[in-house]
């Protein structure tokens, strides 16, 4: 029988790694892990969900992010890039690093056939464990469908929202989310 070794990474070697990769990489607690590259939907809907809550949100103290900044999970010693995220006031940068944050209040995640299992479970039991974090929401790409977690005093409450003639009202950011704005450009395949 033949072992294998996995080579374990330190978080410095990994952020060491990660600046000079062409693709971004997730940081598993010792692993790195690729990130596999999002499709023409996936890019459309977040996009449309950055742009549409940047600009509904540009005279308040909130701030929406685009895929591009790394979240820390300290108790879960991970670096992921969830699709948009929004802060209550200034991002809170990890060890002052400007590629790493700690203090979300809304993540975003646009669900592929690849990721769905991992950003519904264990994505969202890590994310549970920041302390600002009050509002998930899991976005299909292949029916305009999007489930929103809101935080509570007892626990996490699921909303469903179907079709484009839906809202989403994100509570702590006081905005309405048009389904039809998230979904602008994506054409569904009929079946």
């Amino acid at each position: 029988m033949v072992s294998t070794i996995k080579h374990r990474y330190t978080l410095d070697e990994y952020r060491a790694i990660e600046e000079k990769a062409e693709g971004r990489s997730e940081y598993r607690d010792g692993e790195i892990v690729p990130i596999p590259g999002g499709t023409l939907k996936h890019s459309r809907i977040g996009g449309n969900i950055f742009a549409f809550l940047k600009f509904l949100l540009r005279d308040t103290q909130f701030e929406p992010i685009n895929s591009d900044l790394r979240l820390w999970i300290p108790e879960y010693r991970r670096g992921v890039y969830p699709d948009v995220m929004v802060f209550d006031g200034e991002p809170q940068l990890n060890e002052e690093r400007l590629d790493e944050v700690l203090n979300p209040t809304v993540i975003v995640e646009v669900l592929s056939h690849t990721t769905a299992d991992y950003d519904q479970q264990h994505k969202f039991r890590m994310y549970r464990s920041i302390p600002s974090f009050s509002e998930y929401l899991l976005v299909e790409q292949d029916e305009p469908f999007v489930e929103r977690y809101t935080k509570q005093t007892q626990g996490w409450l699921l909303s469903d929202f179907k079709g484009l003639e839906a809202s989403i009202s994100l509570e702590l950011v006081g905005v309405e989310l048009p389904m039809a704005e998230i979904y602008r450009g994506v054409v569904f395949e009929c079946s």
